[in-house]
This record gives C-alpha cells, sequence and structure tokens, in this order.
C-alpha cells in the first residue's frame, strides 16, 4: 500500500491515532494524513461531537439540502438520529465532508465521489480499487493544472504588453 493511500486510509476512515485536539504540528507524522491538511479544527472536542444539520451547514458551508442530498444519493456515511429523527453529526461526520470539498474542489464527477464512498464502507478488502479511482482522478487533476498553467503564461504574457506599454496588432 502507498503512503498516500494509507494517508487517504487513515482521513477517510477517521482512524487517526491522536488526541483531535491536539495540534498538528505535535501529532505523530502518521497522525497527519496530507489530506487533512489545512481542515478545520472541530469546534467541540470529540465525546461532546453531536451537530445538527443548521450546524454543519454553518460551519461547512453547504446547505442543508445538500448535506440531505449526499445522505440521499450514500455520499454521505449513516449519519446518526435522534429518537425524534433529528439528524446529529459528528467530528467524524465534519472530516468526511471535508474530504468530499476538496474532492469536489478537484474536479471529481459525483458519481465517483459515490463509488469511492461505497468502496470505504465495503472495507480493507477494496484498498486497490480506491487506490485505482484516486490514481485515475489525480492523472485528470494534473492534466488541468497543466492546461491552467498554460493559460496563466498566455494571461502572464499579455500583462507584461500592457504594463510595459507595447502595443499588440489590434485583437490580440
Amino acid at each position: 500500500m502507498t503512503v498516500l493511500e494509507q494517508d487517504l486510509e487513515q482521513a477517510l476512515e477517521h482512524n487517526l491515532e491522536r488526541d483531535p485536539d491536539q495540534a498538528p504540528e505535535q501529532a505523530p507524522a502518521l497522525a497527519r494524513p496530507r489530506a487533512c491538511v489545512g481542515r478545520r479544527p472541530h469546534p467541540r472536542p470529540t465525546g461532546q461531537d453531536r451537530y445538527t444539520i443548521s450546524e454543519v451547514a454553518e460551519h461547512t458551508g453547504l446547505t442543508a439540502h445538500t448535506l440531505r442530498w449526499y445522505e440521499r444519493i450514500g455520499l454521505m456515511p449513516h449519519v446518526d438520529r435522534t429518537h425524534t429523527g433529528q439528524r446529529r453529526f459528528t467530528n467524524r461526520d465534519l472530516d468526511w465532508l471535508d474530504l468530499v470539498g476538496k474532492l469536489r474542489l478537484t474536479g471529481m464527477p459525483v458519481a465517483d465521489m459515490v463509488r469511492y464512498a461505497e468502496l470505504v464502507r465495503e472495507g480493507k478488502h477494496t484498498y486497490a480499487e480506491r487506490e485505482e479511482l484516486l490514481t485515475a482522478h489525480r492523472a485528470n487533476v494534473r492534466e488541468r493544472i497543466a492546461e491552467l498553467e498554460s493559460t496563466l503564461d498566455v494571461l502572464d504574457f499579455k500583462i507584461n504588453i500592457y504594463a510595459t506599454g507595447r502595443g499588440l496588432p489590434e485583437g490580440t
């Protein structure tokens, strides 16, 4: 198993072997998955982490409608409910939503995210398929980055022309 896969596995299954309130720089290297770098701290410590859908919406920037949709399509793991049926989210759910947000940001199709969530729920015997899915997506992300860098070069060229006062033929 690659280091990336180990990191993602720890982040996705939230089996971090550290105090969640411990500063990241104090945590052991394996307890700091790269997938979680830069994530916001949890609003409440583990054990006291029961959030309503509106609190999760406020924390994540997602709407309650989106959170319900994620649950309905299988992207959100099982969300606990109170005896009255109200959803109760945990820090683990916040971590999962953080990862889903990162996957969305990279342009991963919803169907691929749902498939990935299914594989995570199926267990460790799906490591190879998960790695394949993530590796293919990473290749797509790198292609997009290369396209954007090329586009940025064109923009920089144009900006330099205007900044130096040089002109180009009309229409360029």
